[in-house]
């Protein structure tokens, strides 16, 4: 029981539900919101929250928790959060004291809905902290169970929410802890635009309606700052202006709800036609396309073109590979994202999509939005939750280059939950690295059963990060169920989806180690962090008798090599296009035993012999590129004498090049095997699509020939074993 001193009096919880509602009062005129701890005896913490959710008229009071446990309506499982998105409440109670625990991304998620003068109220018991809640369950691998796991997440939430002065902390049967609030600085930057609520957004607006050619604006900004609503406000003006068509994307279209409400509000003369478009009389359109459907109509080139606009919101959860197609596709395009939060991470996108703004578009502007909209700045509760959450996980510096020489270190969960400020340098790392981040992959990291962490560092700064995790060791009789689809333990992502797809046995029974997360720092790419990491932990798994090692990623040509270079496989490929990344999902493997090498031996045969019929149906759209790194996996043949007459007839003389087919796919194939330059690697890919997807290469049959002939020319021309015909 934390200290306090003991109130009894019947009445005292009603006055101090009262005071809570008078600290509201305060914190309106600052237009600020604050946490507040609750905690103690389940049953008479909650009897204390409906003391204060009936102490005054909130604005859409929620309380967040299981119905039969909830003693107030209207009551919000916590995994809908998410459909809160966009709405406004001055109360939200979160009760992690029940059935349900707590979750971390709900917690996210509903802070940003609280508004000003307002107050998310946490309901935890008087132990919290020191053993895992219910919704451990939902992370808890085969055969653990939750109530097992470390609890080291929710020992530093506690640890931090005791020590906050910004919160506050209301005992069950203590006296109420209100924090003294320090004085506003009400300076404002004035704003000189009637739609616009901050000097920020006006910007904003003003650079998305003034969008030049060829100059991508790039929009960042924090949870709260009105980046969507100035797309909205710059997209109704640019229709005005009679542009004809505005195109919009992010990942869901619930994303660009406050875009489009803005529109509708300020251009009363036209129609919404449906969720996703919207007219006015004049013709001029907006029109919502998911990511999936642009990238299509961009490559039927329907779409982009002279004087063509596309405004991206949360470019961060959109392939990078997208938004570069799109990049070339429309003249004036713009992207904006969110820096950090639950929904995931624009700082990795930043510092990637960089790169490819600074070669294709190197006159890119870039636009941050600092000023709060719902709240005003030096908000109680913002700073709380980013604290709590690691929303801002700093990026640590990086160092000289002479670190390469040293060993990783192995770190335990126990021995980083000890270390916050390398858990925040490490978080720091994971974040800017993947295209998504959530806060409850930093329960993960701390409490996730067979987590293991290694990491380089240089003058007490971690430079990259490995993060594995256990899979396989079932005995036969579930591994016999599980590849019949009659069972699905949780978690085990490698070994049971190669098991489902394959129908491997083995796959199951083996013991495997799999990469959940590697990260160097973006200033130390490219130096061998990574491979280090990986030699280290592959050494390590060894010695613990792992049979496999393996990786699942999105299908990228260059980080595809990284994972071919050190040995790894491809054993399994998606045959859709991932929601989340639009690539499509490979999974690598490599050998550690002799039981290992048996295993994987047969996953690769399996693979080899699907390629082949994959390529020309589901997987016709997959990037030659990566094709070409697939081909080796299908055993090498060396091409027969008639093969290569064919070939050369192709090449250069005037065989069709259909009726060729098999021989210039053996080509293609044994091709994959040489070392080719620049040009000779285009020519192979281009071979690739029209030979084994049937790509045409061109809208023309003829030109399409004429391609084909040539690349055939350039690829056996690389080789002395084809020499030139002199019908050539």
């Amino acid at each position: 029981m934390r200290a306090g001193c003991r109130v009894d009096k019947p009445n005292a919880v009603i006055k101090q539900a009262s005071a809570l509602g008078h600290h509201a009062t305060r914190l309106q005129r600052r237009r600020w919101r604050a946490l507040v701890w609750l905690y103690g005896p389940t049953d008479k913490a909650r009897q204390q929250a409906q003391r204060l959710w009936e102490a005054r008229m909130w604005q859409a009071p929620l309380w967040v928790g299981a119905e039969h446990e909830t003693p107030v309506a209207p009551c919000l499982p916590a995994r809908k959060a998410r459909t809160r998105l966009g709405a406004e409440h001055q109360l939200i109670v979160v009760d992690a004291s029940g059935s349900q625990g707590l979750d971390p991304d709900a917690l996210g998620a509903l802070a940003g809905t609280v508004s000003a003068g307002g107050f998310l109220v946490v309901i935890t018991p008087d132990n919290w902290g020191e053993q895992p809640d219910p919704d451990y369950a939902r992370f808890t691998d085969h055969p653990w169970c939750w109530e097992s796991l470390s609890a080291h997440y929710l020992e530093r939430l506690a640890s931090l929410l005791t020590g906050e002065s910004t919160i506050v902390h209301w005992q069950v049967g203590s006296r109420l802890a209100l924090p003294r609030l320090p004085v506003r600085d009400s300076r404002a930057t004035p704003v000189d635009d009637a739609d616009c609520l901050t000097a920020d957004q006006a910007r904003a607006v003003n650079a998305l309606v003034r969008l030049k050619r060829r100059r991508p604006l790039v929009i960042t900004a924090d949870r709260g700052r009105g980046k969507s609503a100035a797309l909205g406000i710059a997209c109704a003006r640019l229709l005005q202006k009679s542009v004809t068509q505005l195109v919009v994307t992010a990942p869901r279209l619930s994303s660009v709800e406050s875009l489009f409400a803005r529109v509708v509000a300020l251009c009363p003369e036209g129609q919404r036609l449906s969720p996703s478009r919207f007219q006015l009389p004049s013709g001029s359109s907006l029109c919502f396309l998911p990511p999936d459907a642009l990238n299509a109509q961009v490559h039927q080139a329907t779409l982009g073109g002279s004087g063509s606009y596309l405004l991206v919101d949360e470019a961060a959860a959109i392939p990078a590979a997208m938004l570069a197609q799109w990049l070339a596709a429309f003249p004036r395009i713009a992207f904006a994202t969110t820096v950090h939060g639950y929904e995931g991470s624009g700082r990795g996108f930043a510092l990637r999509f960089r790169e490819v703004l600074n070669r294709k578009a190197p006159q890119w502007r870039e636009l941050h939005l600092d000023s709060p909209i719902r709240w005003s700045a030096g908000d109680p509760l913002e700073a709380t939750i980013q604290t709590l959450l690691l929303l801002n996980a700093p990026l640590p510096e990086a160092h000289a280059r002479t670190y390469c020489q040293t060993a990783s270190i192995a770190l335990t969960q126990a021995q980083l939950a000890k270390q916050p400020e390398l858990l925040e340098k490490l978080f720091g790392l994971l974040v800017q690295s993947h295209y998504r981040t959530t806060p409850s992959d930093l329960r993960q990291l701390l409490d996730g059963p067979g987590t293991s962490i290694r990491t380089i560092i240089a003058a007490e700064e971690p430079q990259a990060v490995l993060v594995t995790r256990e899979e396989g060791g079932f005995n036969a009789a579930l591994a016999e169920q599980v590849a019949r689809g009659e069972r699905r333990p949780q978690g085990h992502l490698l070994a049971q989806s190669l098991a489902a797809h394959s129908g491997s046995r083995e796959a199951l029974t083996s013991r495997w180690r799999r990469v959940a997360r590697i990260a160097a720092h973006p200033e130390r790419r490219r130096e061998g962090l990574g491979r280090r990491l990986l030699e280290d932990d592959i050494a390590n798994a060894d010695q613990q008798g792992v049979a496999l090692y393996g990786a699942t990623f999105g299908a990228e040509a260059s980080l595809l090599r990284f994972w071919l270079a050190l040995g790894f496989v491809p054993v399994r490929l998606g045959i859709t296009r991932e929601a989340a990344t639009g690539e499509y999902a490979i999974m690598v493997a490599r050998a550690l035993s002799s039981e290992g090498q048996a295993v994987l031996a047969s996953l690769r045969d399996s693979f080899a012999v699907s390629l082949i019929t994959l390529l020309a149906f589901e997987l016709a759209a997959l990037p030659a590129s990566i094709v070409a790194l697939l081909l080796p996996s299908i055993p090498r043949l060396a091409l027969s004498a008639a093969e290569v007459q064919t070939i050369e007839d192709v090449a250069y003389a005037h065989r069709d090049p259909a009726l060729a087919r098999t021989a210039l796919q053996a080509l293609a194939r044994e091709a994959s095997h040489w070392p080719l330059g620049q040009d000779v690697q285009i020519a192979h890919q281009q071979l690739i699509a029209w030979a084994f997807q049937n790509q045409p290469l061109a809208k023309a049959h003829g030109e399409t020939v004429r391609l084909i002939r040539r690349a055939t020319q350039q690829i056996i021309e690389q080789r002395t074993l084809f020499p030139s015909s002199s019908g050539g």
